[in-house]
């Protein structure tokens, strides 16, 4: 989805970059008494030039690397993964070294809590002021000290109305066995849980064990008139029209729309999951500072309207925002940035204590049997 007014203003953000001398972000951007990219890494001693960054697939545009390297000499090593859970068990294990995560918000609390992340140096990261105040604070770092806001977005049902001619409202569409063999599912307990249980008319939060496992009975009848249980397979076949049905994520919609004329979009009227993405640096960074000032890079103005972009998912830069949301039709900008009163209706996930995530675990296990 192309926009000339994005592209316009997003080269005039960078040749006033160019020509400001502020060594990374616009000049009206950060009080002048702040560091430029340059006077934080001159004194950074023994460091690399080098940072790991560990991401959602498809989520940012990848030549913002080469513009970080250009103005701080760092190269930036890039690895995807497909679920908070993913990602979770992998730093866990200890089996890898990151400098930058995106986890979701339940994830960054879980992570808090067991002592998984470093505590950020707000001083290399100036441009969090453009960070906007609605994704400051959550309940999942609630003082705001481990995380800066990346990306948001919803949850939704997207379907093939060429495929299926019916209206979709409900999540109860995802257990219609008239669909049998055409539905997707997504492939990790929190969600799909969240998505039964909504749909049974719970808190997607609940630590209630009989709605955890009436949520599961649901999920042991879905099973069978399921196509397959998927993460990111589901942007692929929907698009492709290898299944009609599945829940995903508003943001990937846009795009897959492009693609896919036949493709609709819908928030069901029980609710759904309202996400904040958010970039942490995990415990043990051996490149601290430099995850600092990719952070930072990250949350500029022009940084930021390139990987909406390319994501299509909403900014919390909320100059990015508001430049990107004015090029925007009415339906779009309500899937893009969920207004108000749909953000009421769904839940923010938050960690759920240890004896409710064991039973996530062993009835995920159960189920995928």
């Amino acid at each position: 989805m192309k926009r000339t007014i994005i592209v316009v203003v997003m080269l005039c953000l960078m040749l006033l970059l160019s020509v400001s001398g502020c060594g990374g972000t616009r000049s009206s951007d950060r009080d002048s008494d702040s560091p430029s990219y340059s006077e934080l890494s001159s004194g950074r001693p023994n460091a690399s030039n080098i940072v790991n960054v560990f991401n959602w697939g498809l989520y940012i545009d990848e030549s913002i690397f080469d513009d970080f390297r250009t103005q701080t000499g760092i190269k930036v090593n890039y690895t995807e993964f497909q679920s908070n859970e993913e990602m979770y068990s992998i730093l866990k294990s200890g089996g890898a070294n990151y400098d930058v995560i995106i986890p979701s918000d339940y994830m960054i609390s879980r992570m808090i809590d067991e002592d998984m992340l470093e505590e950020l140096n707000f001083s290399n990261i100036p441009n969090y002021k453009l960070i906007d105040d609605i994704y400051k604070n959550l309940e999942y770092d609630p003082d705001g000290l481990y995380s800066v806001a990346y990306m948001t977005g919803t949850v939704g049902i997207i379907y093939n109305s060429e495929m299926i001619t019916d209206d979709i409202i409900s999540w109860s569409s995802l257990f219609d066995s008239q669909y049998k063999g055409q539905i997707l599912m997504f492939n990790n307990p929190r969600d799909a849980f969240g998505i039964a249980l909504k749909y049974l008319g719970y808190s997607q939060n609940t630590t209630n064990e009989n709605e955890i496992r009436e949520a599961y009975e649901l999920l042991l009848e879905q099973k069978p008139i399921l196509q397959a249980y998927v993460m990111d397979q589901i942007f692929d076949k929907l698009e492709a029209s290898e299944a009609a049905i599945g829940p995903y994520y508003a943001g990937d919609f846009l795009i897959m729309k492009e693609n896919n004329p036949s493709l609709e979009f819908v928030r069901p009227v029980e609710g759904s999951n309202w996400f904040i993405d958010a970039m942490c640096i995990p415990k043990g960074s051996k490149n601290k500072l430099n995850a600092e000032l990719f952070i930072d890079f990250v949350s500029r103005t022009d940084m930021a309207l390139k990987n909406m972009e390319y994501v299509q998912y909403a900014s919390a830069n909320f100059e990015a925002a508001e430049i990107f949301g004015a090029d925007l039709d009415a339906d779009d900008l309500e899937i893009m940035f969920a207004s108000r009163e749909t953000r009421e209706k769904c839940d923010i996930f938050t960690n759920l204590p240890q004896e409710t995530l064991a039973l996530y675990d062993q009835l995920w296990v159960e189920l995928k049997r």
